[in-house]
């Protein structure tokens, strides 16, 4: 059994002419209307040759009538659509470049080739899978490379032990799909799927995010298919492994996180859309008309009296009067105070990325403000 991205071999059982005459219809009708296996009409959805409408309620995505009525009406159909979509391992890639398959293979992990989707054999192992017009295209342009011994930056990189294949179909993918999506946090969406949890919770610290993030995030047009173990190896897949593309991607989402939070925030339980503060842009909070002002240049030398009703006797201050030990409101004017150890959060695109904790652990060994009392003291 293969369980694929959307790439299987059986086409669905909706009769022919069953389509209705408005409106549109489900994505396995409108593949037995095209003629196109569930795998071809994914990767036709991929590059764009088919136009998917997506309801605004979040149900499966379907194809307007008048969209397949449009392929239907082009010349050469079906077999000019269907060989638009044709793949080819690597067997049948290297029989169509006239090289062996080890030297395909060497092509695919030097980054020369780029697959444009896989699927799981029936061992688990990941079955790469190219555009046919791809490789006519290479050999066309790079036929010096198809004969002869490979050039010096090419065994450089394999010996190096790179493999770009899975990097270059998740790049191919991200901007694919960045293209077809308007909204802001749909843009988001994809990105967060190319990182970890852990690493999605350091970019997008609001759980409420991530939650609306991970129910609007783009799904197989056929819907999931395959065992859990198929699933879990294929969303493993899809995220960034390498040092210098999980960085990319994290600046990428966070650059997209900004321009969404922007446009609107991210919809919340009870429809409470409160919007956290940013670091560093969090306002005081209104005097309390009971606490303790500063004392001025004019004031120094007539202390402020403490509230009739307070249990804790608060003394008064002297001539250079200092920060009590017992936290009270944050004063209407002056330098706010912090009322911990814990540093304040820290500001910036490189913050955001990887420094937060270097920044918190370093303010965490800083001695504590003068007239502080230690705790425990």
């Amino acid at each position: 059994m293969t369980v694929a991205e959307d790439v299987c071999t059986e086409t669905t059982g909706v009769p022919a002419g069953s389509m209705p005459a408005a409106g549109a219809v489900a994505v396995g009708t409108a593949a037995q209307e095209l003629r196109l296996k569930r795998g071809e009409f994914a990767i036709a959805v991929h590059l764009g040759l088919i136009r998917l409408t997506v309801p605004r309620d979040g149900g499966r995505p379907r194809v307007g009538c008048d969209e397949i009525e449009r392929l239907r009406s082009q010349a050469g159909f079906p077999e000019e659509l269907r060989e638009r979509v044709r793949t080819a391992g690597t067997a049948k890639g290297a029989q169509q470049l006239g090289i062996s398959p080890d030297r395909f293979t060497k092509f695919a992990r030097a980054g020369c080739l780029t697959p444009i989707t896989f699927y799981l054999n029936r061992y688990r192992a990941i079955v790469w899978l190219y555009l046919a017009d791809e490789l006519a295209g290479f050999a066309a342009r790079e036929s010096q490379l198809l004969t002869g011994r490979s050039p010096a930056w090419l065994r450089d990189r394999l010996e190096g032990g790179a493999d770009c294949r899975a990097v270059n179909w998740r790049s191919r993918r991200v901007e694919r799909l960045l293209s077809l999506m308007e909204d802001p946090w749909a843009r988001v969406a994809v990105l967060a799927d190319t990182l970890d949890p852990v690493q999605l919770a350091e970019v997008v610290d609001d759980p409420y995010e991530r939650a609306y993030l991970a129910r609007i995030r783009p799904g197989p047009a056929f819907g999931p298919a395959g065992p859990a173990w198929a699933r879990e190896t294929t969303a493993r897949l899809m995220q960034a492994d390498e040092p210098d593309e999980m960085l990319w991607r994290r600046v990428s989402l966070i650059t997209e996180l900004d321009n969404a939070r922007e446009v609107r925030q991210a919809p919340r339980p009870g429809g409470d859309r409160y919007a956290f503060p940013c670091p560093g842009t969090e306002r005081e909070p209104a005097p309390d008309s009971r606490a303790d002002t500063e004392p001025g240049p004019a004031s120094a030398a007539v202390p402020s009296p403490p509230p009739a009703a307070s249990p804790i006797p608060i003394p008064s201050p002297g001539p250079n009067p200092g920060p009590s030990s017992i936290p009270g409101p944050v004063p209407a004017h002056g330098p706010v105070r912090a009322s911990t150890d814990a540093a304040e959060p820290a500001v910036g695109l490189l913050a955001r990325i990887g420094l937060r904790r270097r920044t918190v652990r370093a303010a965490s060994r800083r001695p504590s403000p003068p007239g502080r009392a230690p705790f425990g003291g």
